[in-house]
């Protein structure tokens, strides 16, 4: 657990909430969350957006974090982005479609920078995708692989896998596979590594060593190998997923 005291992580499962604002369920998170640690200037990594444009997405989320009384800027914009990374005070990845994102990173040599500041402690906020790649690989993306990445590593800043928008939701009128069984085809895999599913309106916070599940949404799925998915609430302790 000594080695995760230094990091202060919000991985946030999704942007929008049905009939809400982009971001809005999660405004105060994030004002909170920049409050804590010092933080006006943000620099966006847009690279999961791919239909959108990183221009308009750059603008999307500025005008949010405008109102929040946060500068934020885009590293596609930056001339030398590995100095960018080094140079930032927080760091927010956008989501999208996780494997351009981890194309992009490793493309621009950007995944190991980003982990390394974060690992030293400098703020880092994800949502979906953003959030999907804090942890050792993108294996449990939903996304459509629209594009190969140089590898599945991400950053491991967290040593689970995220899913982000986890739902256990089954419709008897579709007959494909659930989510549920899609991440145990991954548990079954490699059955040593746990992974979170976090549900929309919720997200996952890793401050001084201590994670906790955050939001509206009151509960979080955990899977691993043979055991018994187990549900987990916002009371819970859940830093056994840290070891």
């Amino acid at each position: 657990m000594y080695i995760y005291m230094k990091r202060n992580l919000l991985l946030i499962s999704n942007s929008t909430n049905p009939g809400e604002a982009y971001l809005g369920w999660c405004q105060d998170m994030i004002k909170d969350f920049c409050l804590r640690h010092n933080v006006k200037d943000v620099l966006f990594i847009p690279y999961a957006g791919v239909s959108m444009g990183y221009d308009v997405y750059e603008q999307k989320v500025q005008k949010v974090f405008n109102t929040l009384g946060l500068n934020l800027y885009s590293i596609h914009k930056e001339n030398n982005p590995i100095e960018a990374v080094k140079n930032a005070k927080c760091i927010a990845v956008g989501g999208g479609n996780t494997f351009h994102l981890a194309y992009e990173l490793h493309r621009n040599n950007l995944m190991e920078e980003i982990a390394t500041v974060a690992k030293e402690g400098l703020p880092y906020m994800g949502w979906s995708a953003g959030s999907n790649i804090a942890g050792p690989t993108l294996k449990t993306t939903n996304d459509m692989p629209i594009i190969e990445p140089k590898s599945f590593n991400c950053m491991n800043l967290v040593p689970f896998q995220i899913n982000p928008h986890y739902t256990d939701f089954f419709d008897p009128k579709h007959g494909g596979e659930t989510r549920d069984d899609r991440l145990g085809e991954f548990i079954k895999i490699e059955p040593n590594v746990w992974v979170a599913g976090i549900r929309e309106a919720t997200a996952l916070s890793l401050e001084k060593g201590n994670l906790k599940l955050i939001g509206r949404n009151n509960k979080m799925k955990v899977l691993k190998g043979d055991r018994e998915a187990k549900e987990y609430t916002l009371n819970d302790d859940i830093n056994f997923l840290m070891q």
